[in-house]
């Protein structure tokens, strides 16, 4: 038998000895468990856990049926998983930057199974999924549903909307080729038939690009794309089926378009004023900003071939964008987490957390934003975003309390996702 079938083989064993042999109850024997809404912790706790599910929460001394599985973490911080709202699971496993051009399509979705367990490991159990062609994201989504391959709970995008030549379409190649992305729509009707064909497909949500961005080519980062009738068609549709919307937007004229039509969340939001911050506030609108990547595209984009057209890009937005991050929080607008992982490692989510308490949030604002904010944003927070009963079990754990040291949470030491144990 070769290493690669040993592996397709003991895949599915450790699935079943993960969740088919295990008690019918687990107990985690918890020293902290933070109540994410006040912030306090609760000392010495008992987390029973029915399946996927948490059934109860009471204090230790209680008694622990006989036949439970017994999880110590008595010295140990316990916290809801983790959530980032702006992922690119798909991906080449090496750095190259033009790797599309050159390998497989299928060689991205391998990649996706890879990547979804590296987040997966470092304590984000639900994401976002914003932009993914031929619907990657969907088959990844559904394969980690059905417990085929480890990885967080997804809400996958599908196809992002673009304009012809905008950040969403493929623009590296010359015309001769005839490469056209896979949600290109202009005008109102296609772009609502592009919303009704990924809806058709399966998707969760729904994501346009409403600005110019950093890693395309031949756009500019604060430029406007789509006009207002088009964005609120985009949304109108969405709503329709029930879908939220994220608008990628990095220019104040796009944000604010995306605002007014109605859109759920603004990614990266890097050019805000004071106006834009009060109009998303009365709009209900959420922030996902990604003000960690910026570090690793200057320091290594150039080693990873990225072009030096979109370093400069990134030069241009990085420090424009955490101060709008400060304004963001100084003014009290709603913030969800959102990395744009896949533009720095897998994994590495983790370190944007104290980024985000350097550039303005306290530690707990910073843990709400991957918690009970992302999950009210999905609207999933019947389901998750907090240690409560009836709750999925999706926990983490690390040694120290993060309230006080927030890179604690860069490297969790234990991560249950439904009740499964992946990490420990």
């Amino acid at each position: 038998m070769t290493r690669f079938s040993f592996i397709r083989y003991l895949l599915p064993l450790t699935f079943i000895l993960c969740t088919g042999l295990q008690a019918t109850t687990t107990v985690i024997k918890a020293g902290f468990v933070l109540d994410i809404e006040s912030g306090k912790w609760q000392k010495n706790q008992l987390i029973f856990i029915e399946g996927e599910r948490i059934s109860n929460i009471q204090s230790a001394g209680v008694t622990i049926p006989d036949d439970a599985t017994v999880i110590d973490l008595s010295k140990q911080y316990i916290l809801p998983g983790f959530m980032d709202m702006h992922t690119h699971l798909m991906g080449y496993l090496d750095k190259d930057f033009y790797a599309g051009l050159f390998q497989s399509p299928h060689r991205a979705v391998i990649g996706g199974v890879v990547n979804a367990e590296k987040t997966l490991m470092a304590g984000f159990t639900a994401v976002r999924d914003v932009g993914s062609p031929d619907y990657m994201d969907v088959a990844l989504r559904n394969s980690i549903n059905a417990g085929e391959v480890p990885g967080p709970r997804i809400a996958a995008s599908g196809p992002a909307l673009g304009i012809t030549g905008g950040h969403c379409d493929d623009n590296a190649l010359n015309h001769s080729f005839k490469s056209k992305a896979d949600g290109v729509a202009d005008g109102p009707w296609a772009v609502r038939e592009m919303v009704r064909k990924n809806v058709k497909y399966g998707v969760d949500l729904i994501k346009f690009c409403a600005t110019g961005g950093v890693f395309s080519k031949g756009t500019k980062v604060g430029m406007r794309q789509y006009t207002l009738e088009e964005m609120q068609a985009i949304v109108d549709e969405a709503h329709t089926h029930g879908k939220i919307v994220a608008a990628h937007a990095h220019g104040t004229e796009g944000i604010k378009f995306a605002i007014q039509a109605g859109v759920d969340s603004i990614e990266h939001a890097s050019f805000l004023d004071k106006d834009t911050i009060e109009l998303a506030k009365k709009m209900g609108t959420s922030f996902s900003m990604d003000i960690y990547n910026t570090e690793y595209t200057l320091s290594k984009g150039a080693e990873n071939g990225v072009p030096e057209e979109n370093i400069n890009k990134e030069r241009q937005v990085g420090t424009r964008q955490r101060e709008s991050f400060t304004m963001a929080v100084k003014a009290g607008a709603k913030m969800v987490f959102g990395s744009d992982a896949a533009i720095y490692p897998h994994g590495d989510n983790g370190k944007q957390f104290s980024r985000m308490v350097k550039f303005g949030m306290t530690p707990l604002q910073a843990i709400q934003a991957a918690t009970i904010n992302a999950a009210q944003l999905l609207k999933w927070q019947d389901n998750i975003g907090s240690i409560d009963k009836g709750k999925y079990a999706d926990m983490v754990a690390v040694s120290s309390d993060p309230l006080k040291d927030i890179t604690v949470l860069e490297l969790v030491d234990f991560v249950m996702k439904g009740g499964v144990v992946y990490k420990q």
